[in-house]
């Protein structure tokens, strides 16, 4: 709660002088404009949720602002009870399965193809609004405002107050684990997966939310406005909110604020200055520009550039970190994980037959092979991402088999992948929350972090170089203490020193964390330093398993493997 006061404490203040100033020094054309930016506002929130923090291309934010407006003048036209404040949020609430229907699509399909889905659905609103007026058109019977809020200097008043309750709900809303989730979508929806968050849940968490705050702002429109028009809510307008969404990044509440007043008052702002309105084309193309080549919106640039000049003083004070003391071995009963008779098929290509594989309980166990040999195809078919294979997975005598890679996650089952696809707006400690779906304990989160060499938390993930990202990933998957974590090539990027100080530090990962692992490697030195066993694959067959530096010494390993160079040199 202190962090979030500190967070809020001065936008809050801001929030208050507004209320408290503007209504009585702003003429009355003004304080209608300052309404306008702040409904407009309110929307572009609706537009931070999904497309700023999920990062799906929604095009019928207006759509559901209509569904809003009209619940809003059909209550208002039958005199219903509660008023204004009671039908805004009922508002908001219709327009939730609306947008649950429109997500639905969203779980096939991404990008370009849901954005014409999405403009579909706006573009069949238009046609509907066209032909059928809102309610209270005919009758010319306005919306009634509460007795406080009766003037548009109180109506102000009320739009900033929800303006601000639903920046403070969302914040609130970003610090919980579906939130945070919607980070890992918008960046990557296999590692969200791969986290144990269901994709599914948050996607559709994403648009139900989105369509009620954008259910609140219509019906907050239809207030300001007393009457709307289909005009109001027409599929250019959710073209345009979406292209400043995507420029000025709405997610953040200064990101929010500056949408709508560059939505709703900047033609007049222009007007007023005698400057020409293509001024304001010019400043979005200029905005347009940044956000290409930076790749992402101006306050997200402006938070990061921030976040960084506060943390370098951090990463330049970190001291290399000490190898950590040797604990003694940690030893477990049985097998924690077995892979019995897997096979893959793409078609006609086999790339898993019939493989046996087993990890023990606290135990570090390698998987090697050539370039092709399936090595990634296991990964993924023991984690759920490989869409059809024959065999058994089980998970400390659970089978697997027919979960979800979300499901699996949560059972005890992590995995990191060869490309890392981390938020660089996160910091360290807020990815090893997410990766873990738990909030750390300081001390947890640092104890982790050092032990594999990565900076202090408080460091964003966007100054780490590519091999302490790796670092991080490999820290978050043990940091949610899965049973088995199984990691994709580690090492990737990293020195000769680095990768064999990684693989003593997987060594000991059992016995520290209670965490056993599978390492996918090439670094034989790195495989040396960390496994106790070690499982060979070549042309998806296992040709090899057992202790190490037996299965390494084997001249079939060699062969396949290591190749004859090595050997004739041994």
């Amino acid at each position: 709660m202190n962090a979030l006061l500190k967070t809020w404490g001065p936008g809050l203040g801001l929030a208050v002088a507004a209320c408290a100033v503007l209504p009585w020094v702003l003429p009355p054309y003004w304080i209608y404009l300052a309404i306008a930016a702040v409904v407009s506002g309110v929307l572009m929130q609706s537009y931070g949720v999904i497309v700023g923090r999920a990062g799906v291309m929604s095009l019928c934010q207006m759509s559901f602002a209509a569904i809003g407006a009209w619940v809003v003048l059909r209550l208002n036209l039958a005199d219903a009870p509660g008023g204004l404040l009671l039908w805004l949020v009922l508002g908001g609430l219709a327009a939730v399965p609306v947008g649950v229907a429109i997500g639905l699509p969203a779980l096939r399909i991404r990008g370009v193809n849901l954005a014409v889905v999405t403009l579909g659905f706006a573009v069949s609103t238009d046609i509907v609004l066209n032909a059928n007026q809102f309610p209270g058109t005919a009758e010319l019977k306005t919306v009634v405002r509460p007795g406080p809020f009766s003037s548009d200097a109180a109506y102000f008043v009320l739009a900033m107050t929800v303006f601000v309750l639903i920046a403070v709900g969302l914040a609130l809303v970003n610090r919980t684990r579906i939130g945070r989730s919607w980070l890992e979508l918008r960046h990557s929806e296999r590692a969200a997966a791969a986290h144990g968050i269901s994709v599914a849940r948050s996607k559709l968490t994403a648009f139900a939310i989105s369509a009620f705050i954008a259910g609140i702002g219509g019906g907050l429109m239809a207030g300001q406005l007393g009457l709307v028009v289909s005009g109001n809510f027409a599929m250019m307008q959710s073209l345009a909110l979406f292209a400043v969404a995507v420029l000025i990044g709405p997610h953040n509440t200064e990101g929010a604020v500056l949408g709508g007043i560059f939505g709703a008052v900047m033609a007049t702002i222009l007007e007023k200055l005698r400057l020409p309105q293509d001024l304001g084309g010019i400043l979005f193309g200029v905005m347009a520009i940044f956000a290409l080549r930076s790749g992402v919106s101006q306050t997200d640039f402006t938070r990061a550039r921030r976040r960084e000049r506060a943390a370098r003083p951090l990463l330049e004070a970190a001291v290399p970190a000490e190898e950590p003391a040797p604990l003694p071995p940690a030893t477990g009963e049985g097998n924690v994980l077995e892979v019995r008779g897997l096979s893959v098929r793409f078609g006609q290509v086999v790339a898993l037959d019939g493989v046996d594989l087993t990890v023990p309980a606290l135990g570090v166990c390698g998987l090697i092979g050539p370039n092709g040999a399936g090595k990634s195809t296991l990964i993924s078919a023991v984690t759920g991402f490989a869409a059809r294979y024959e065999g058994s997975v089980v998970l400390a005598g659970q089978p697997l088999d027919r979960l979800s890679p979300s499901v699996r996650a949560r059972r005890g089952l992590r995995r990191t992948f060869q490309t890392t696809a981390i938020a660089s707006e996160l910091t360290q400690e807020e990815y090893l929350a997410i990766v873990a779906g738990r909030r750390l304990p300081a001390a947890e989160t640092e104890e982790v972090l050092r032990f594999f060499g990565c900076p202090p938390g408080e460091v964003p993930v966007s100054i780490l170089d590519a091999g302490t990202r790796r670092l991080l990933d490999v820290a978050a998957a043990i940091a949610a203490r899965p049973k088995v974590a199984l990691l994709d090539e580690p090492a990737a990027g990293q020195s000769a020193a680095e990768s064999l100080r990684l693989g003593r530090r997987l060594a000991q990962v059992p016995a520290r964390f209670g965490v056993s692992i599978l390492l996918v490697e090439h670094d034989m030195d790195l495989v040396r330093a960390a496994c106790g066993q070690v499982t060979v694959l070549d042309f998806g067959h296992v040709i090899a398993s057992g202790p190490t530096l037996d299965v390494l010494d084997a001249p079939a390993v060699r062969a396949a493997y290591l190749g004859t160079v090595l050997e004739e040199t041994s």
